[in-house]
């Protein structure tokens, strides 16, 4: 890779934040206030949708499943439209209609209103997101790994403090976290079309016109080191998802239910990820910067998400106690430390992969592969849900426990062999200047 990581202040991430362009941290805001709003209304939306409004399972489901579809199914094309109109009209339009599906959210009880406002707040991510990435990427210059690795603290500082701040607000009302979580988006549309510099355009650095749409779409589908990266790396999101499921699957069935020892330590899972990316991730990113270079940390990082599924492996062999002390170590030792070792193996390979796509993009169409690796991904996460839930199922009824733990594991040991590799093969380097052509941002 091209890029550097320089050596850390040791007053931390803020610090190391200042040390950018204005553009740069004021798109590391952009991203923890995205998260914050967001994770201060989705996760107490199916329980409005089923409690306050007293929709069926299954009309639930396909609210949510319309938002998660919207997004994860137009990524591609939001990155299209990043890399041919510019990065700013995009992020500002997704953040706008964002604004728009959340306050529709809170204020309407009728289903074709629910899933048009749903199918909005997902078609706003796939609009934002790639644009986001790459407008970074552009921004950094030489110093992307480092920059990655800050947009992942301000990342998961949002994740960790989105849904304490919308407990407190849905305790008063939904409506209410609704309304204040499109305040949020409203506030950062008005900062964006003020202060965010315009970049990506439509013409090539060479000033050229921009090719049509299928001409920009065969260009990214026919990058082959680019597709087998992203093949490599599709369990990868499958596997760190899993702390939203199958790990807190696992500590409600270990505590029995929705008592004491389930509700916090589901909590603890999603504190500790958040807080180790937080603590951690800039001085691991350095570390590995100095130490592996951008392929060994990749490959570490696969390893590491299989790894995560050893403990709760190993605890099956273990009976489950009655109460006390022994089931609180039970069912909150094993997935916590779970979590943990997930967290790790994406701070490893987090700065790294998104830089990776960059140097495998060539610097051309920077957006529209981020689109189509997040879309990629988003099928890996939806497949890997499905299979995880059905295997979980299964293992348990046949009296087999520690099967879907070993094909977790195994998974993430076929990543790291895949990506390792690609490493070894040379197809984790940056694509040739006459291959990559003139750039399209």
């Amino acid at each position: 890779m091209t890029t550097s990581v320089r050596r850390l202040n040791p007053l931390g991430p803020l610090a190391r934040a200042r040390t950018f362009d204005r553009s740069v941290q004021l798109l590391m805001i952009n991203q923890f206030s995205i998260n914050l709003g967001f994770y201060m209304l989705m996760p107490y939306l199916a329980q409005h949708l089923a409690g306050t409004l007293g929709l069926a399972a299954w009309t639930v489901g396909l609210i949510l499943g319309v938002r998660n579809f919207s997004q994860q199914g137009m990524f591609f094309v939001g990155g299209t439209l990043a890399d041919r109109f510019g990065y700013k009209p995009l992020i500002i339009a997704g953040l706008v209609l964002r604004v728009a599906g959340f306050a529709v959210l809170g204020l309407v009880d009728t289903l074709p209103a629910l899933l048009a406002a749903s199918a909005a707040t997902g078609l706003a991510g796939a609009l934002f997101n790639p644009a986001v990435r790459a407008c970074l990427a552009h921004d950094a210059g030489d110093r992307r790994v480092e920059a990655f690795a800050l947009f992942n603290v301000f990342y998961q500082a949002g994740i960790l403090l989105g849904p304490l701040v919308g407990v407190l607000l849905t305790g008063v009302s939904f409506r209410l976290t609704c309304l204040v979580a499109a305040g949020v988006f409203a506030v950062l549309s008005l900062v964006q079309i003020r202060a965010l510099p315009a970049r990506g355009r439509p013409r090539g650095e060479g000033g050229e016109s921009v090719a049509s749409v299928l001409s920009q779409w065969r260009t990214v589908v026919s990058n082959r080191p680019f597709l087998l990266f992203s093949l490599a790396m599709i369990g990868s999101y499958a596997l760190s998802f899993q702390v939203y499921l199958a790990l807190p699957l696992e500590v409600r069935r270990l505590s029995g239910g929705e008592g004491p020892v389930g509700t916090v330590g589901v909590g603890l899972l999603f504190a500790a990820s958040g807080l180790a990316a937080i603590a951690g991730q800039t001085r691991l990113t350095a570390w590995c910067a100095r130490r592996l270079g951008a392929g060994p940390s990749l490959v570490a990082g696969m390893a590491a998400l299989g790894a995560a599924f050893l403990p709760l492996l190993a605890a099956t062999a273990v009976p489950v106690p009655a109460g006390g002390p022994g089931l609180w170590a039970l069912a909150v030792g094993p997935p916590l430390a779970s979590a943990l070792l997930l967290a790790l193996g994406t701070m490893l390979a987090y700065p790294f992969e998104m830089d990776t796509i960059v140097a495998l993009a060539g610097n051309r169409y920077v957006a529209t592969h981020y689109g189509l690796y997040n879309t990629i991904c988003g099928i890996g996460i939806t497949v890997g849900n499905l299979l995880t839930g059905a295997a979980l199922d299964a293992a348990r009824s046949a009296g087999a426990p520690a099967l879907p733990w070993a094909v977790l594991a195994g998974v993430g040991g076929g990543c790291a062999l895949a990506v390792l590799g690609l490493h070894r093969t040379g197809r984790l380097r940056p694509r040739a200047a006459g291959a990559a052509g003139a750039a399209g941002t």
